[in-house]
């Protein structure tokens, strides 16, 4: 299986049945951005959804410290955004176009409408719900309860389960991060990933080939993170 293929079959928009996704589709509305720009802020008003048709978007969040920490990547096939029962809800996090994407917008006034004609289609969307805060958990999991190696572990987990492929027994992850970049999804600083890494080459967790990280050993990752093997829709990017 290749990594594309991989990826969309763990796509958030895999919960909905083919019948519901048209209907979702249906009510969305087209919108082109390019990379660098943003879809919205901390703080923009909160009342809608979006879906990459195709493209990337990553959310990310503010620290009080001037630091920013990368907590999603969300590519074709994923839906995302905040929706909430109670009006003037704001986001509370950023989410930057990191390449020319196409996304399609639904208002939230459009999906109240939807789910209350089609109770399916709610229920799915509830276990979507569901699903987007236990991914948000886990995620606030690896950054504060087993520092930073078990962050960066469990990030290298994630990367594999979104964008790596089994050869052999070692997985290749073909999505190629700058340790910077692995710096901000885990916060810490670029050096402290350096070093890690490093480590873990001369142990022979991992290794390096082209830019892209090869996992030789899954389960040492595990143990240093506390695996809870978490389902790959939860255990992603």
């Amino acid at each position: 299986m290749n990594a594309a293929a991989e990826l969309n079959d763990i796509g958030i928009s895999s919960l909905f049945s083919a019948e519901n996704m048209e209907r979702l589709k249906g009510i969305m509305y087209a919108k082109s951005a390019k990379a660098g720009s943003h879809l919205f802020w901390e703080g923009d008003t909160a009342d809608k959804l979006y879906y990459v048709k195709q493209g990337a978007v990553r959310i990310t969040k503010s620290a009080d410290n001037g630091r920013t920490l990368t907590l999603y990547l969300h590519t074709h096939g994923d839906l995302f955004g905040q929706v909430d029962p109670f009006r003037d809800s704001v986001h509370s996090f950023n989410a930057e176009v990191t390449e020319d994407s196409e996304i399609g917008i639904i208002q939230q006034k459009d999906l109240e409408v939807l789910l209350w004609q089609h109770g399916d289609l709610a229920v799915e969307f509830m276990k979507w719900m569901g699903l987007m805060h236990r991914m948000t958990q886990s995620k606030f999991r690896d950054l504060m309860m087993y520092g930073k190696p078990g962050a960066l572990c469990s990030l290298l987990i994630r990367l594999s389960n979104t964008y790596g492929t089994l050869q052999g027994e070692q997985i290749h992850i073909h999505m190629r991060l700058t340790n910077a970049e692995m710096a901000d999804m885990v916060g810490t600083t670029r050096e402290s990933v350096n070093r890690m890494l490093s480590d873990m080459r001369k142990d022979n967790i991992i290794e390096m080939h082209d830019g892209s990280i090869i996992i030789k050993d899954l389960g040492y990752l595990r143990n240093v993170c506390h695996c809870e093997n978490c389902p790959k829709e939860i255990c992603r990017m």
